[in-house]
């Protein structure tokens, strides 16, 4: 395939374990969950997955531990039609973790040990260089190291490679970084995070955006939950609502809607129509329970826009 139709993604992989409870503790609080299980994820994994059960032609830019659930991991990638070549194991340090609770409503809480993502670093980042100046686009997120996201998007500035940034989890960004970004996709906490705005209307997502936009950044995608998204472009807005459906948990609602968002746009699809079939793919999602698990295959998310027609 041509250039065009290739995409980098660069980010974190972790073995998600999760546990729902009808309520989340507070502080000093023990609550008997149910329902434990163990599953892959990790944003930069979760963004790849679905970027690649919805059709894209991705490689992924990642480290893993030396243990056996990296193993089982870097297998999974590979049959969600990934190309793992890029991935490598760290000796000596474990696949990175997420200790997940979702409760009643399907909301999650998580807490994050790095393990083996750590090694991601601009070396790193310098040896896999070819995979991002070969990419059409290269999507990132924040649970990496932030020189190596400076440094990954720095390459792909110079080689005309597309830069998406989903800034998640919220993390304070230096002006380099996101000067270095076209298309940025913040939920309303993230968006709130880098621009001090509070998004509570569409009104306060066109500020957001506009404070985003003269960062440099051309294209602004505010997830909004239920809401669905605000999209401006150059300081032209407007919301395109998602679809209703009834929510098991959001786990990688948000990691689904980025990796179909753009495998739509490699492949041709205007920012409405990719953001229309993200929406999709990220309310499938959402029905199912776990993160990876949960992303749909492209027949899925086709199968569900003809029934929304």
């Amino acid at each position: 395939m041509s250039k065009s139709a290739k995409l980098a993604v660069l980010g974190s992989i972790n073995a998600d374990h999760i546990l729902n409870l009808a309520h989340f503790p507070r502080p000093g609080e023990t609550v008997t969950g149910e329902q434990y299980t163990v599953a892959f994820g990790g944003k930069g994994a979760n963004q790849a997955v679905a970027a690649g059960r919805a059709g894209a032609e991705i490689a992924f830019i990642a480290c893993l531990g030396d243990d056996a659930i990296g193993e089982r991991i870097l297998d999974q990638l590979a049959q969600d039609k990934i190309d793992t070549a890029s991935v490598e194991t760290v000796r000596g340090e474990p696949t990175g973790v997420a200790l997940i609770f979702v409760n009643a409503e399907g909301e999650n809480s998580i807490g994050i040990c790095a393990g083996a993502n750590a090694a991601l670093t601009p070396a790193c980042v310098a040896r896999h260089q070819q995979v991002i100046t070969e990419a059409s686009a290269l999507l990132m997120q924040l649970e990496s190291p932030l020189e190596s996201i400076l440094a990954a998007a720095r390459i792909a500035r110079a080689h005309q490679t597309q830069v998406i940034l989903n800034p998640a989890p919220a993390t304070p960004l230096d002006d380099a970084l996101l000067s270095l970004v076209d298309i940025i996709t913040p939920n309303e906490t993230e968006a709130e995070s880098l621009t001090g705005i509070a998004v509570n209307s569409d009104d306060d997502a066109a500020r957001a955006a506009g404070i985003l936009h003269a960062k440099g950044i051309k294209t602004v995608l505010i997830t909004l939950g239920r809401r669905g998204v605000w999209l401006s472009e150059q300081g032209k807005g407007e919301r395109i609502a998602g679809f209703s459906v009834k929510a098991v948990d959001t786990i990688a609602a948000g990691d689904t809607f980025n990796g179909a968002f753009i495998t739509a746009r490699l492949e041709g699809k205007s920012l409405q129509d990719a953001a229309r079939f993200a929406h999709a793919a990220a309310a499938i999602a959402v029905t199912r329970p776990g993160a990876q698990a949960s992303v749909p295959w492209r027949t899925e998310i086709d199968d569900f826009l003809l029934q929304q027609s």
